[in-house]
């Protein structure tokens, strides 16, 4: 099986040539929130895509009828399909289908419509609200957007659920029953509600509201909690002999998927690391990869303090004295934490790697943390010959997903 097309939305660029190019040159997508005065949180940076406009992507009515979350979405599938090159009216609909996560649903919707509830009573409440804000409206929206019939479902693991519904995505081509899947992730949560809830858990970094560039910084010993992020990363999954048969331009390889749960604690990962481990053997048996084979990691790399200690730990007990040859690099240093959308958007990010031998850096990794012992990508990035990958997700409840990607040669 095989990526054909990529379709991201993301605080640094629009479209895959924008995407690719803001992560060459280290852009920064963190600065102060305009979705809504933050001068009272304890927060008030975030990474927005700021340069959207649903009506690229959707008719006007039709968008109104959406929450954000959802018009990032059907505007990545869009993309998508755009990068993929496939006739869909030449396509069986029916062996196509839509696997996109999502961690929140419509929280700018369910905010604005409790203010109006609170202010002005129940009849003011619009017959719109509960087809916004449900979560699984993002994959049904596609569906209906691309006229796709075959199996459509959203995958809510938290911040695993774009890897999540990737890898489930490849298990349903896997099985036969479709040909082609669009997966991947979407998320709006920058809104009110969602920054004092995530303020409340004192998971995000709140000593550069002044300094929001140099905020997001994974790995690093003075990172003080993750930025939130916003966008949504869908990706093209295909058959090979179907997209070989069209000619179809193809990314990589995708070889393998481990999923798991901690089964631990609501929040803080396990600090064995034991269910991403066994997750991430998965990936690897399932791709049926030696140790020393894997050249690069996209981390989860949240530039919280449990997460990044967790992981770097995770990747040293798993590869042993291969992990100081695997370079290692965290996307959401420059457009945040994604919450839903990050193993999508990190998925695209990872298939740079591969199409340009260069691996994007981390930004702001100035302090080394003894406790993260691995070889990060910083400065100007890596340029080196990618053959083999994984992308980490790890989600609150203990929900783990690592992918494995490889790249084809015909």
């Amino acid at each position: 099986m095989v990526i054909t097309g990529v379709g991201p939305v993301t605080p640094i660029g629009i479209g895959k040539e924008k995407f690719f190019a803001g992560l060459k040159e280290g852009r920064n997508g963190i600065a102060r929130i305009e979705n809504f005065d933050p001068t009272e949180y304890a927060c008030q940076i975030a990474g927005e895509v700021s340069d959207f406009n649903s009506d690229d992507f959707i008719d006007k009515k039709e968008s109104k009828r959406m929450d954000k979350y959802t018009q990032f979405a059907v505007a990545a599938a869009k993309l998508a399909l755009a990068d993929s090159k496939l006739d869909l009216d030449a396509e069986n609909r029916d062996r196509i289908g839509i696997f996109v996560g999502n961690g929140i649903g419509g929280m700018e919707t369910l905010h604005s419509q409790y203010e109006k509830l609170f202010s002005k009573g129940p009849s003011r409440i619009s017959p719109f609200f509960i087809p916004m804000v449900i979560a699984n409206m993002a994959a049904g929206q596609i569906s209906i957007a691309l006229k796709i019939h075959g199996p459509s479902e959203c995958i809510v693991t938290a911040c695993a659920s774009g890897t999540n519904a990737i890898g489930d995505a490849f298990l349903a081509v896997q099985s036969g029953e479709v040909d082609i899947m669009f997966a991947g992730g979407t998320e709006a949560a920058i809104s009110p509600a969602g920054v004092a809830g995530f303020s409340a858990m004192k998971a995000l970094c709140t000593d550069h509201n002044d300094d929001p560039a140099h905020a997001s910084r994974p790995f690093d010993l003075n990172r003080d909690g993750f930025v939130m992020g916003e966008g949504a990363g869908v990706v093209v999954l295909e058959e090979l002999e179907h997209a070989l048969a069209r000619g179809a331009h193809i990314y990589a390889e995708f070889t393998g998927y481990g999923t798991s749960c901690d089964a631990g604690h609501i929040t803080a990962p396990d600090p064995e690391a034991r269910g991403a481990a066994f997750a991430t053997r998965k990936a690897l048996t399932m791709s049926g990869w030696e140790l020393g084979q894997v050249d690069y990691i996209n981390a989860h790399g949240t530039s919280t303090g449990l997460n990044d200690k967790m992981e770097s730990g995770m990747i040293n007990r798993v590869f042993g004295e291969n992990a100081k040859n695997i370079t290692v690099t965290s996307t959401k240093s420059m457009i945040g934490h994604c919450l839903g959308a990050a193993g999508g958007l990190e998925v695209i990010a990872s298939m740079q790697a591969i199409e340009e031998s260069y691996i994007h850096p981390t930004l702001n990794y100035e302090t080394p943390d003894p406790e993260c012992d691995i070889t990060l990508s910083t400065g100007a990035g890596v340029n080196r010959n990618v053959d083999r990958l994984l992308v980490n997700s790890f989600g609150f409840g203990g929900h783990n997903g690592v992918l494995a990607f490889e790249k084809y040669h015909d």
